[in-house]
């Protein structure tokens, strides 16, 4: 009864371990680059204290290339990630003047996700260091610049066939003087 009970056990992990590739189980650890497509939305106050503040709420096209180091262990992965987004150039008529604003940065993220199977889910949280220039068109033209480095954060999910990855995010940029900025954006990863 007893070398029975043994062989069942033999049994059993004799059928999980073919059931479950190893490669799968043991992920590839590396190197990866990638690039994404999506909308930024950008919203702050424009103007001063003397004409007043306007309401600066505006979409537009954004797009970020981005590298990075992953490690790849059994459900957890954990990787670090630096790129440059572009935050596109969203303009607004807004009283008598046409403001246009044109955005960028380079970011570096730490990341941690789960991985079950092909999909994966993972949060993200780094800095940015952002540069803005914008101007107005109106009455009185004006032409402005500003840029710093701040705190950021997302969420995401990814969907991985094989070497390639499917990867949609939301990022949140906490700018200094911006109520809000954002990015939902879809792309392609490569992992070498």
């Amino acid at each position: 009864m007893k070398n029975m009970k043994s062989v069942y056990r033999l049994v059993f992990l004799v059928a999980v371990f073919t059931a479950v590739p190893l490669s799968n189980v043991f992920a590839q650890s590396g190197f990866y680059a990638g690039g994404s497509l999506g909308q930024s939305a950008l919203e702050v106050d424009l103007g001063d204290t003397q004409s007043g503040f306007f309401k600066f709420d505006e979409n537009d096209f954004a797009w970020k290339a981005y590298g990075g180091f992953a490690w790849d262990l059994p459900v957890v992965e954990f990787a670090i990630e630096g790129g440059y987004v572009d935050f596109g150039s969203p303009s607004a008529a807004i009283e008598s003047a046409s403001y246009n604003l044109d955005s960028d940065g380079w970011n570096v993220w730490g990341i941690a996700g789960l991985d079950i199977g092909p999909i994966g889910v993972f949060g993200k949280i780094g800095y940015v260091a952002w540069d803005v220039s914008g101007s107005s068109l109106g009455d009185v033209r004006e032409s402005f610049s500003d840029d710093g480095s701040d705190l950021g954060y997302g969420i995401g999910a990814k969907i991985m066939l094989g070497a390639l990855e499917v990867r949609g995010e939301f990022e949140i940029y906490d700018i200094d003087g911006a109520q809000s900025l954002s990015l939902l954006s879809a792309g392609l990863v490569l992992k070498f």
